[in-house]
Formats: C-alpha cells, sequence, structure tokens
C-alpha cells in the first residue's frame, strides 16, 4: 500500500484554532447523549458519566471532542426539543472545563445554532446538509462543518442499497456539499468530508470506500474517517459490536495511511497511539 501525502500544505481551522493536518491526523472523541447507541447503549447519557468519559478522552490525548444526541440508525423518536436539552448544556459545560474544539453531531439546524451559541465550533451533519438552513447557520458562527455522505437520510434503514460504482458517486456527492459550504461562505479551511461508512452502504461497500481514502483524500479537503465499531467491521471479520477493538484500529491505521486526516473514535488513547505512528512515518522522505 502506497501512503498518501497531500501535495500541498493542508490546514484545518476550527473555531480560533489552526491545526496543520498534512501529516497529523487529529483525533476526535466520541461523546453520546443518547439511550440507544449501537455501542455500550446510554453508557454516556448521566450527566456523570458523561463528563467522566469527556475528562478520559481529554486526558488521553483527543484533539476534539464529537457530542451527540440522536443516534444516525433507526430508533425511538427524539424530538427536537429532547435532542437540545441533550446537547445544549453539555456543549456549554465541556466548553467551559476543556480548551479543545468541540463538534456538535446533528442533522438539525437549529440544535446547530443553540450549540453554537454555546461553544461549539464544528458541525458534524451526517445527513449531508438536508436542512436547508444547516450551512447559513454554519457560516453566520464561523464553524467549520462536515459533509457526510449519506444514501437516504438520517434515522431510516436502508437494507439494500446499491451504486453502480460506490466510490464515484461519493466523491460526487462530496464535491456537490462541499460547493454549497463555499456558496454559503464557509471557508475551504472550515469544510471537511467524510464517505459515511455504513450510512447507506453495505459492509462491501464501506470497505471499499476506506479502501479507496486516497481517492476521497484527493479531493484537497480534509477527510474524516468515522470507522469505529462500525457494522461493516463486525460483519467482514465476524465480530460483535463489544469485539472490534482491534479491527478499528486497523481501520484506522489505513485510513490515516490512506489519506484520512480526522478520526472519529471510542478508543482514544490506542487510536493517538497508532496516529502518532502515522506521522512520523508520513514525515519520513
Amino acid at each position: 500500500m502506497k501512503i498518501y501525502r497531500p501535495p500541498s500544505p493542508l490546514r484545518l481551522t476550527m473555531g480560533d484554532q489552526h491545526f496543520d493536518v498534512t501529516s497529523r491526523a487529529l483525533v476526535m472523541g466520541i461523546l453520546n447523549r443518547t439511550k440507544d447507541s449501537f455501542f455500550a447503549p446510554a453508557a454516556t447519557f448521566e450527566w456523570d458519566e458523561f463528563f467522566a468519559r469527556a475528562e478520559q478522552l481529554v486526558q488521553e490525548g483527543a484533539d476534539l471532542l464529537d457530542v451527540g444526541g440522536v443516534k444516525a440508525g433507526p430508533g425511538e423518536e427524539v424530538s427536537e426539543q429532547e435532542e437540545l436539552d441533550r446537547v445544549v448544556p453539555a456543549i456549554g459545560e465541556l466548553r467551559r472545563r476543556f480548551d479543545v474544539p468541540l463538534s456538535i453531531d446533528t442533522w438539525r439546524a437549529s440544535v446547530a445554532k443553540a450549540c453554537f451559541e454555546h461553544g461549539a465550533s464544528v458541525g458534524n451533519d451526517i445527513s449531508g446538509f438536508a436542512d436547508p438552513n444547516y450551512l447559513s447557520v454554519a457560516a453566520t458562527a464561523k464553524a467549520t462543518v462536515v459533509a457526510t455522505h449519506i444514501r437516504l437520510r438520517p434515522r431510516v434503514a436502508d437494507p439494500t442499497p446499491h451504486y453502480d460504482d460506490v466510490t464515484a458517486t461519493v466523491q460526487d456527492f462530496l464535491m456537490e456539499r462541499r460547493a454549497w459550504a463555499e456558496a454559503a461562505g464557509i471557508s475551504a479551511d472550515r469544510i471537511v468530508l467524510d464517505a459515511g461508512l455504513d450510512l447507506g452502504k453495505t459492509a462491501a461497500h464501506s470497505l471499499q470506500l476506506l479502501r479507496d481514502s486516497h481517492k476521497l483524500a484527493s479531493l484537497g479537503s480534509p477527510l474524516l474517517l468515522s470507522a469505529s465499531n462500525k457494522t461493516f467491521l463486525g460483519v467482514m471479520f465476524n465480530r460483535e459490536v463489544t469485539d472490534r477493538r482491534v479491527a478499528s484500529l486497523d481501520a484506522t491505521a489505513l485510513g490515516i495511511a490512506s489519506g484520512c486526516r480526522v478520526v472519529r473514535v471510542h478508543d482514544v488513547k490506542g487510536s493517538v497511539r497508532v496516529r502518532d505512528v502515522l506521522q512520523r512515518l508520513l514525515e519520513v522522505e
């Protein structure tokens, strides 16, 4: 496998913090205020557990934290007010406690806006900006956005997705969404792309996209990898969700080597170690 190196310096801005991600990937720690997450359901729904986990992730070296109040897959309805109640106080308190960028994992512009007002600087939207107000809200807040490919929409089952060429389809989608973000006034250094592994993809589709990370990275924007404990790893390697740590770290290594520059993970400590090794390799001429 050939290690991917950007042809020119690659920068990412979040809030007032600037990062050189040419050879160093950022590790994004996952923090869920949900009762039904696919991984360790409700483990961090209660406030004490949530903030203890946040403290752990920061101590282990997380470069940023990603807070979500609604899981991506099908489940019980979570109203807009319930989502606000789950995540806005979390963002406010995290901002008070920690000096790392905060990301809000939501597809609702209203939730993103409230979180930006309370200290979030990244809008991680798995819907591909389906809410027509999302990008204008982000632009007004000078927030960074993550453009993610999804075939249908969040919370909707997609059991038999079909693509003639999954990588080409995802490339076209991400370039279109990036153009939307730029047209809304969001600068290039505040736009991140995400292939959306498991989101309207079979396990084979997700694995192909992981292998083709270098093609997506060549689009010129920082590429986010969200593979941690995902279903495709369980299918491909016959592992239950609680037994995917090694496969997740392997996917992280492959992703970084292939051009991913933000890795969204549950295992921050392990991922930081993998990242640091790959950074040394990427810096070697």
